[in-house]
């Protein structure tokens, strides 16, 4: 392998499904709740943003509900 390439000369193209792969949006969060993702992912090794999309990916394909129960 090198020890240096030069990428000044090569020609970039942007990414075509870059805008199926993550959408941006805007969501409320209780500071407890962020503070334990932020621990967790800190313990683990990685943004605490992929891995609350990990678990709600997960949430998502397992087909996991929340069970609500509202006391009347």
């Amino acid at each position: 392998m090198r020890a240096h390439y030069d990428f000044s000369k090569m020609k970039g193209e942007k990414n075509p499904y870059i805008a199926r792969l993550k959408q941006p949006i805007t969501i409320r969060l209780d500071k407890g709740t962020v503070a334990y993702f932020k621990a967790l992912a800190t313990e683990i090794g990685m943004p605490y943003q992929n891995l609350i999309n990990l678990y709600l990916r997960d949430c998502a394909l397992q087909h996991k509900k929340l069970r609500l129960k509202w006391a009347s």
